[in-house]
């Protein structure tokens, strides 16, 4: 697995994470465990529950994050922005009206049909005035400050690539690794 780098730093406040890993399926598997936002609990460290808005199911849904950081709990609106199969799957995160984030997955083939690399990535919204606002709200509900909040996805995008990894690759009726 590739380790999760910023991509772009502006004075000194890091915008921009992306991370990556090889999963032995196909890409159109891949996309279509990522495209259900329902089973983003299962490999998200962060994430507890999702709830998919009543009518705006489809390719594109809304749906609300549940999140819990140890004894912090909150939740966010998601929208999806790209839903493109087999390559790209992406949602805007906002809170309270104030944009947050834009979380993705892009996915390639290896030249071997049956692997994918996926690539998460990060980039964070919280700029100008509206932006020291959800900083604010981010370290009142979460526990974060802008810096702890990278760290934080930095790790959370190793852990849920791995999961993603080891809940694909894992055969219907099987159970996936501990660990």
């Amino acid at each position: 697995m590739k380790p999760a780098t910023p991509q772009d730093s502006t004075s000194g406040r890091t915008w921009t994470l992306r991370t990556s890993v090889v999963v032995a399926a196909p890409p159109a598997e891949v996309f279509a465990a990522l495209s259900d936002v329902r089973q983003m609990p299962r490999w998200s460290p962060e994430c507890v529950a999702v709830l998919v808005v009543k009518g705006r199911r489809g390719p594109r849904p809304v749906f609300v994050g549940f999140n819990r950081n140890g004894f912090r709990y909150w939740f966010t609106l998601c929208r999806v922005v790209r839903s493109d199969a087999p390559g790209e799957f992406a949602f805007r995160v906002s809170i309270a009206g104030l944009p947050l984030a834009t979380w993705g997955f892009r996915l390639r083939t290896t030249g071997d049909p049956g692997r994918t690399e996926v690539t998460q990535y990060w980039h964070d919204l919280r700029l100008g005035r509206r932006g020291r606002i959800a900083d604010l709200l981010g370290r009142v509900a979460a526990g974060t400050s802008p810096e702890a909040r990278v760290r934080t996805n930095r790790a959370g995008m190793v852990t849920t690539l791995r999961r993603l990894q080891e809940s694909v690759e894992t055969a219907p009726g099987e159970a996936p690794p501990s660990g």
